[in-house]
């Protein structure tokens, strides 16, 4: 037995009173009655001043002291066996990928961590732990409170992957978790910076060691025409090697026989990033492989094929010829562009005049009028990047609907519908917009923009932190698949994701089947620095009682049933005197 708050048995004391009041008699005043058949049950009465003399109610006596004994009890909350010996620990461990590095002795942070936190666990005599991992999206390791050695086993399993981040989030949940006036303890590799806010009740300790790196910080695939494109940026944080050799592996593609493997001496740059171009025939996924390091995680990418998805892009009927002309010339030199046989699985852009419901709308009705400028376009708009209008002159007609993209005065000459449709009010004829630089780069927006809303995923390689885009069709069920599980997806057409918590595939689904996937590279510029990485031990600004149960406890109820019962029983027993 044990107790919480052993303060409360001070409630103890209304012991003394009690029984006092039940020693103590008082002088009785003498009552005259006219025959003693009045009384049926005849009281002894003092015959002097207050005096000590047996009592005769020895059952209320009891009960009332039973009352008593069961408050104090509760107010001290009392524990009998495993509550006697129950104590919970929260740690947090930092998610982050730099918690992989290896220092000099071979042992990586998190090997250390595993360490400490047994350590702790065993000093503080913790029965029940809770482990939690911080990240862009903090999770529960092991618990909410479980055992011990069950904590630490799934300790032992887990991987740091996840990209730089903030742990204050997780800090505050990890708080809620262990109850208020106990400390929570978080193991990381660096020591809090001056902007962190770390809450009062966090113990910090960090383990790691300031080491030189070398590292991938970005690299992209592009298939086009059975080329692939690679394009690498590898970069030197700290002391280290002035030139690295990377093994790059080709497996054989669709239409190669065998694969290539070769190796690239790469300079490295005191400042910056050194950017490295390669190009394959016929490949299948490449792999780039950096010498091992501090940090081997961030030295090797695995890339699969990327080929460019073509537009397939009809005329509807009813062009102006100057219309269709403009639009054929452009379509002739777009590599990215099928005119005429639709791809299958390729989204699809119809063009035609502002009468139709095309995709795009090109023309002008009603009254022409001709500006010459100065045009206005709306911030932000992705369709009108660098598309530079001076020089143009242009002949518009009467504004279409939709939100204004491209104004002069108060005439609209682009706009864009909620559902996405286009309209060009320009009559080609009579303008020389299609004589300009800002024609091709005007369509070429466009085409860029219909195949973002290509179902599937809008680029193949993300780097750790990224959020991930995603295309989806309205009445379909979607869901991600990767190495976290697998999540429902809701939502319809071009939707930003938030950022996978570990690299590795990720597939999407429709309905059950595989629609596209993507390859998350364990890349992140800020978790290969480990020049700022440290050891350190910070203590929790508010000292609290880490051996104690927090408010996760729950007091005992059964000392509130034994005082409810005990005063019921006493008062049937007085109600009879």
């Amino acid at each position: 037995m044990s107790f919480g708050l052993p303060w409360g048995l001070l409630a103890l004391g209304a012991l003394v009173p009690l029984v006092a009041a039940y020693f103590l008699r008082r002088r009785q005043k003498p009552v005259e009655v006219s025959a003693l058949f009045l009384w049926r049950t005849p009281r002894p009465r003092a015959e002097g001043g207050p005096r000590w003399e047996r009592f005769t109610r020895e059952a209320s006596l009891l009960l009332e002291v039973l009352a008593v004994l069961a408050a104090a009890l509760y107010l001290a909350d009392v524990r009998w066996g495993e509550a006697t010996r129950r104590r919970h620990l929260v740690v947090v461990v930092d998610g982050s990928l730099s918690m992989s590095a290896r220092s000099p002795d071979g042992k990586t942070v998190l090997e250390r961590v595993r360490v400490e936190a047994a350590k702790r666990v065993e000093a503080e005599g913790a029965t029940h732990v809770t482990v939690l991992a911080s990240g862009a999206s903090p999770h529960v390791v092991a618990g909410p409170e479980v055992e011990a050695s069950r904590a630490l086993g799934a300790l032992e399993s887990f991987e740091a992957r996840g990209p730089d981040h903030d742990v204050v989030p997780t800090l505050l949940w990890a708080q809620e978790l262990s109850g208020p006036g106990k400390r929570v303890h978080f193991f990381t590799d660096a020591p809090p910076s001056q902007d962190t806010v770390v809450p009062p009740s966090v113990r910090w300790t960090a383990l790691g060691r300031p080491v030189g790196n070398v590292a991938l910080v970005s690299a992209q695939r592009r298939d086009e025409g059975g080329r692939a494109s690679v394009t690498l940026r590898v970069a030197r944080f700290g002391p280290g090697p002035s030139e690295v050799e990377a093994r790059v592996r080709a497996a054989p593609g669709p239409g190669a026989r065998e694969g290539t493997e070769r190796t690239e001496r790469i300079a490295l740059p005191e400042e910056g990033a050194a950017t490295v171009r390669l190009t394959f025939r016929e490949a299948g996924d490449v792999e780039v492989f950096l010498p091992d390091d501090a940090l081997p995680e961030d030295g090797r990418v695995r890339l699969s094929p990327s080929p460019v998805m073509p537009v397939s892009v009809g005329l509807t009927e009813g062009l102006s010829p100057a219309s269709r002309q403009a639009l054929e010339r452009f379509l002739a030199v777009s590599p990215e562009v099928e005119h005429g046989t639709p791809v299958p699985g390729a989204p699809v852009l119809s063009v035609g005049p502002s009468r139709t419901q095309a995709r795009v709308t090109l023309g002008a009705e009603g009254p022409l009028r001709t500006f010459v400028g100065p045009f206005f376009t709306e911030k932000g708009s992705t369709l009108m990047d660098d598309v530079q209008l001076a020089g143009v002159r242009w002949t518009a007609g009467t504004d279409p609907p939709g939100r204004p993209l491209v104004t002069a005065g108060e005439a609209v000459l682009v706009s864009q519908e909620e559902g996405g449709r286009l309209h060009l009010n320009v009559d080609l004829a009579r303008s020389n917009l299609q004589r300009t630089t800002a024609w091709p780069v005007l369509l070429g927006n466009v085409v860029r923009e219909a195949r973002r809303l290509r179902e599937g995923f809008p680029r193949h390689q993300l780097n750790l932190g990224e959020a991930l885009p995603v295309v989806t069709e309205a009445g379909a069920r979607y869901a991600l698949v990767g190495p976290s599980g697998r999540k429902p997806v809701f939502g319809a057409g071009a939707l930003s994701l938030p950022a996978p918590t570990r690299p590795g595939r990720h597939v999407l689904e429709r309905d059950g089947t595989e629609v596209d996937s993507l390859e998350v590279l364990s890349l992140d510029a800020r978790e290969s620095d480990l020049r700022g990485r440290d050891s350190a031990e910070v203590p929790a600004k508010e000292a609290g009682e880490d051996a104690a149960e927090g408010g996760a406890q729950e007091r005992a109820r059964w000392p509130l049933v034994v005082l409810l019962a005990a005063l019921l029983a006493d008062f049937y027993v007085t109600r009879k005197v």
